[in-house]
Formats: C-alpha cells, sequence, structure tokens
C-alpha cells in the first residue's frame, strides 16, 4: 500500500480481505480476548516472538485495520488508537516523560491540551513551558536541560495560527527531542506533518477523521525517525523492568515509541479504544478526502462573506488574503486550510453569545470536523478555565465565534448566520 495515493489508502489500507473472511468491508472484532493456539502460542506473544492478539486492551483486529490506515495516510511506520484524543495525547506524554522532565509547547493550543500540560501534568513533576509558536526561535529559547519534547498543533484550535513547522522541527534536532504535532483541524489530507520534520503525530479522531459527531477516538502516528539511543532517553535503551527486561531500542529499533505505547501506555493506563468506534471511525476515514475539500471549501467562501457584513468587526482564517498565516498556509495547507472559522461581531461578547444562540443549522456544542456546522463561544465554554493571559495566548478573545463549518449548501450557512445577526 506504500505506492498508493492518499485516498486510495484511507479505504484500503490494512485490511487483508484474505486473512479476514473475504470481507469487503472491515468487520467488527467485538470481543475482549482471543484463544490461544496453545501454551507456547500464549509464551511467544506475551514475549514478542510472536506478534498477534492477546486482549482488546491491547490490540483488536479492527484497531489494527484503523492503526494500519492511519498510519498510511499520515506516512509513519505504525499507530496506536485510544478511546479519544485527549487519552492519545496524556497516554503518549505519559509513556514518553517521567517526573523531572519538561515540554516546550506552542500556548496556542486547545483548551483541554493546555489545561493538561499547564494544570494535570505538573502534579505528576511534568512542567510545561509555553511559548508564542509565531517565532519558531522562541522554541530553542525555551529548551532546558531537562528538556524532553517539543509539543505543537499543526492548525491552532481555535487560534488557527499555521506553524513553521520546519523551523520547529529544526530546532527540535537540535535539543535532541522529538517533535509532537496534533494535526487534528488540518487532517492527513491537507497537511502531513511528518513530511516536515514531526516526529509523532496525534489526532483526534472524534473530528475531521470520523467525522460524523458519533464515536470518540484517538490516535498517535509514530514517524520511525527519532533517534531514542540518544542517551536523554534511558528507559528505550536500559531494560524495562515493566516487561521483564526488555530493551526497547535494542529489540525494536525505529517501531520503539510504537511498542512502547501498546506495551506500557494500553496496559497500564488502559485507554483503548472500543471496536465498534473504530469501525465507525474506518468508515469515516475512508470519506475524509472528499468531505475535507468540502469543509475547506465551504469555510474559505464562508469567512470572505463574513468578511463584507456590516455586523462583523474581525474574520480569521489561515485561507483569507487578509490573514497573516496566508503565506505559511500557501506553503503548508495548499490544499485547503480546513473547516474552521472565528470571527467576532461589532457588538462584543454579549452578541457573540447570542449569535451562538440564535442559529438553527449551526448546533451549539462543543465538537468540530461534523459534516454538519456547528459553533461555540469559547470564552465562556471551552476556554473558560483559563485566565484572560492565558485566553489570549491561546487566540480566544471575549468577542471570538468559533464556526466549525460542515458541508451544507453554503447559501443556507450564510442564511442562517444573517437571520442571527439581524437579531443582534
Amino acid at each position: 500500500m506504500s505506492t498508493l495515493k492518499l485516498a486510495t489508502n484511507a479505504l484500503h489500507a490494512g485490511h487483508d480481505v484474505t486473512t479476514n473472511g473475504g470481507t469487503r468491508a472491515v468487520p467488527i472484532y467485538q470481543t475482549t480476548s482471543y484463544v490461544f493456539n496453545n501454551s507456547e502460542h500464549a509464551a511467544n506473544l506475551f514475549s514478542l516472538k510472536e506478534l498477534g492478539f492477546i486482549y482488546t486492551r491491547l490490540n483488536n483486529p479492527t484497531n489494527q485495520i484503523l492503526q494500519d490506515r492511519l498510519a498510511a495516510v499520515e506516512g509513519g511506520i505504525g499507530a496506536v488508537v485510544f478511546a479519544s484524543g485527549t487519552a492519545a495525547i496524556a497516554t503518549g506524554l505519559l509513556t514518553l516523560l517521567k517526573a523531572g522532565d519538561h515540554i516546550v509547547a506552542s500556548s496556542s493550543l486547545y483548551g483541554g491540551t493546555y489545561n493538561l500540560l499547564s494544570v494535570t501534568l505538573p502534579r505528576l513533576g511534568i512542567t510545561t513551558t509555553f511559548v508564542d509558536a509565531s517565532n519558531p526561535d522562541n522554541f530553542d529559547a525555551a529548551v532546558q536541560e531537562n528538556t524532553r519534547a517539543f509539543f505543537a498543533e499543526s492548525l491552532g484550535n481555535p487560534k488557527l495560527d499555521v506553524l513553521d513547522l520546519e523551523a520547529i522541527s529544526a530546532h527540535s534536532k537540535k535539543a535532541e527531542v522529538p517533535f509532537i504535532v496534533d494535526n487534528t483541524v488540518a487532517t492527513p489530507v491537507l497537511l502531513n506533518p511528518i513530511k516536515h520534520g514531526a516526529d509523532i503525530v496525534i489526532h483526534s479522531l472524534t473530528k475531521y477523521i470520523g467525522g460524523q459527531g458519533t464515536s470518540l477516538g484517538g490516535a498517535i502516528i509514530d514517524a520511525g525517525t527519532f533517534n531514542w539511543a540518544n542517551g536523554k532517553f534511558p528507559e528505550f535503551t536500559e531494560p524495562s523492568a515493566g516487561y521483564h527486561g526488555l530493551k526497547y531500542y535494542e529489540t525494536l529499533g525505529a517501531a520503539s515509541f510504537t511498542f512502547k505505547l501498546i506495551l506500557e501506555g494500553l496496559r497500564d493506563y488502559g485507554g483503548a479504544l472500543s471496536p465498534t468506534n473504530a469501525f465507525n471511525i474506518i468508515q469515516g476515514l475512508e470519506t475524509l478526502p472528499v468531505r475535507i475539500k468540502q469543509h475547506s471549501e465551504n469555510a474559505l467562501a464562508l469567512a470572505t462573506w463574513l468578511e463584507q457584513q456590516d455586523e462583523v468587526a474581525w474574520v480569521n482564517y489561515p485561507g483569507l488574503e487578509s490573514s497573516k498565516f496566508k503565506s505559511l498556509a500557501d506553503k503548508y495547507l495548499p490544499k485547503g486550510q480546513s473547516g474552521i472559522v472565528t470571527f467576532g461581531p461589532k457588538k462584543g461578547f454579549e452578541a457573540a453569545k447570542a449569535i451562538a444562540d440564535k442559529t438553527k443549522i449551526f448546533s451549539l456544542l462543543a465538537n468540530i470536523g461534523d459534516t454538519k456546522s456547528l459553533i461555540i463561544h469559547p470564552a465562556s465554554t471551552t476556554h473558560q478555565q483559563l485566565n484572560t493571559v492565558e485566553q489570549a495566548s491561546a487566540g480566544v478573545t471575549q468577542d471570538l465565534v468559533r464556526l466549525s463549518v460542515g458541508i451544507e449548501d453554503l447559501e443556507d450557512l450564510k442564511a442562517d448566520l444573517k437571520a442571527a445577526f439581524s437579531e443582534l
């Protein structure tokens, strides 16, 4: 499948019909566990002498097809799926880091991720320095002796800042730490961070990849490019007390992180994706190349229209000529800039909340990436746990309205917003 194009891999990668009962559609393997051939077979699976299925918390045939497919479309060597995007981020960081370690992260992150890094992980002894990612040199300036990872979103939610991934990657290589990129908003159809120097890619599969608003899921894709034997990650080179002395890098090489996520991350933290949700997400992934194109076209057209409305003070969308991220969008997102648009009404905070209340097609809820259009006022909802300084660094102003533009008829979306504006 490695020689096939993305749209083909999104439909076929990982599914060998000859080993799945001749099924053309991916089956749901709804089981907790798997029968071993004999005791020797069981022992070989647990010692990694053979690869296979043991228990669905670790892996499952339906999940494996999704993992192989995600690795194919993102250009990685392996992937691991989780119960949610947050489970993926938390498990990934907790598998990689330990007490005393330090992260350098973009300040323009989804509110839940910001809270994880700023409040929860410090309780475990893992600290984060947040930087303005518009200047990649800020990552280099924030590096400490104990820095062990860079973290950023390729297209920030809701700031919609397009990052210079290649420049940040150069600093991560200088610091000899992995560059972790959350690619949820851009999706692998519009951007492959691995091609621009990312070592690890994360997705909330709940969003555009699933696309239907039905199933939670998350994923980590391993580029297989990071040198875990550089001396900063002894857990990869020294015998693992948690897995009978296994030396990850010596045994598994480039795939060390992928296996550590399964053997330790899923085993110990338990954030496994259900096979039914994996199946549902696969259905979404199969049509992602078609859907994300329409999301992007609708979003750009709606953003352009919003700039012309008397009730609107400002509009933010990286595909607009007025966007300060337009040049970076041209470089990193030439096929489209995804479906998120933010804007601020001239009448401010209360008007922003009122617009979210009054739309009929745009549903007021805390999600993005659905085929249906969604709306929310982040300052009073998704980012309310942040103080005003933290909100500003994440790109959240008091008047900001976030639209997740769906694939409905564009004229209907305009009419829905215009009707809401008329009631201000």
